[in-house]
């Protein structure tokens, strides 16, 4: 389901995949080979939302700009099922666990891996390729050559789910 709100309408880029029951709300960019899984709801009512080219944002995630931040998602993202992403930025290559929660000024560098669960806020002080955990979230170590690559292996897999859900999800009805 994807709105207007007042006059800002979400802009959407060349093959991606909304769910059905996915919303989008206002003042919105998403790029190109991005997707939005079922019951996410992204609402750019209050500040914008940008969505970088190869990033997905997996079932039940809730992600909204707030005043006076909005919200920067790389590419090359992986937003795990029910992570709340909240007036904050994650920079390019990045995967953000199940049930995180991002807030209000929080800066995710690229190539880091925030673990499932942490809540992470505007105090953290992460460099490139860091593990983020916890709650409230710090950083734990710094990522293997090796894990950095799985981040990237890990949004493949929603790329490839683009064409198989566009091509052959049919509801029974």
């Amino acid at each position: 389901m994807i709105y207007s709100l007042e006059d800002k309408k979400p802009i959407i880029g060349k093959n991606n995949y909304i769910a059905p029951n996915a919303t989008l709300i206002g003042d919105i960019q998403l790029g190109e080979n991005v997707s939005i899984w079922f019951g996410a709801v992204l609402r750019g009512d209050m500040n914008k939302i940008t969505i970088g080219n190869s990033t997905n944002i997996q079932d039940n995630c809730t992600v909204h700009g707030d005043t006076p931040y909005p919200v920067v998602v790389g590419e090359g993202v992986t937003v795990g099922h029910n992570a709340i992403i909240h007036g904050c930025t994650i920079g390019d290559n990045c995967l953000i666990g199940m049930g995180a929660i991002l807030l209000n000024g929080a800066v995710i560098p690229k190539n880091c891996l925030v673990g499932a669960g942490s809540v992470v806020g505007a105090h953290l002080k992460a460099e490139e390729g860091s593990l983020i955990i916890g709650n409230p979230a710090i950083v734990k170590k710094k990522l293997s050559d090796k894990y950095i690559e799985y981040l990237k292996y890990a949004k493949d897999i929603y790329i490839n789910d683009i064409d198989i859900y566009s091509k052959e999800l049919e509801e029974i009805k």
